[in-house]
């Protein structure tokens, strides 16, 4: 039986993997390509790359970022992407072991990190993603024998974000959040339950509003500057699923 040291490091060979695969995602869905074909290809003169590549950390680095064939620039993204998703698989391997909570966790993770980097570039939450991923929460929340609380979390994510759009629309003819903001939630409910999607909510507001602040601070935006919140529920919902549950407790113990 391999320790958890060991459970880990093998977590982040497999994380880096499937961060190579999310790059892929993150740049082909908004763009309403097929994820599955055709192979990888550079973006700019579209060589098919060839399998060594592929290999997370590793091509980038020893091409330096670009494409052997036209030189094109590939952007420190990819690097990134991959880094990010091999710390947050072995992270979750150490602290929840080979669990259940663990595939979801992990799965949730790779949604956000998806969904975080193609609302920043694009503007845009897919509801490719978000209603499908919905789906795995709620499955793998019921096989844990939480699908109340689940879908309680569906129902208030959806629900209070979708309440507000049409609210703000009917006051002020105006459109307070982006179409893709209450699935998001919704989704990201269906994963963590009702109590952590009202702290997802808090904190990507504050997070969202600590930005907006600093863009009217710099003189780079103003009240009615567009801002991609799907990238703050994601910070949000990773800040709940992982110390989400201490801070309640902390604050439940206070009161």
């Amino acid at each position: 039986m391999i320790d958890d040291w060991m459970f880990a490091a093998i977590a982040a060979v497999i994380g880096a993997a499937v961060g190579s695969f999310l790059n892929v995602c993150i740049y082909r869905v908004p763009r309403k390509m097929s994820i599955a074909s055709p192979p990888s290809a550079c973006p700019h003169c579209g060589r098919q790359l060839s399998w060594y590549e592929n290999v997370p950390f590793v091509a980038w680095l020893v091409l330096r970022g670009r494409c052997r064939t036209c030189g094109a620039r590939l952007g420190v993204r990819y690097l990134v992407i991959e880094a990010l998703t091999a710390v947050m698989f072995a992270a979750a391997a150490w602290y929840y072991g080979p669990t259940l909570l663990l595939a979801s966790r992990l799965s949730l993770g790779c949604v956000l990190i998806v969904l975080f980097a193609i609302d920043l570039e694009h503007q845009l939450l897919p509801h490719i993603i978000t209603f499908p991923a919905m789906a795995v929460g709620f499955a793998l929340s019921a096989l844990a024998g939480q699908w109340l609380d689940s879908l309680l979390g569906i129902v208030v994510g959806y629900g209070v974000l979708e309440g507000i759009f049409w609210i703000w629309w009917w006051l002020r003819h105006e459109e307070a959040l982006g179409g893709g903001d209450p699935p998001m939630l919704g989704m990201i409910g269906a994963f963590l339950g009702w109590r952590m999607t009202v702290m997802t909510m808090f904190f990507g507001s504050v997070a969202g509003s600590v930005f907006g602040l600093g863009l009217i601070t710099l003189g780079r935006g103003h009240m009615k500057s567009l801002i991609p919140f799907g990238c703050f529920l994601a910070i949000g919902a990773a800040v709940a699923a992982t110390i989400g549950p201490a801070l309640l407790a902390w604050y439940l113990g206070l009161m």
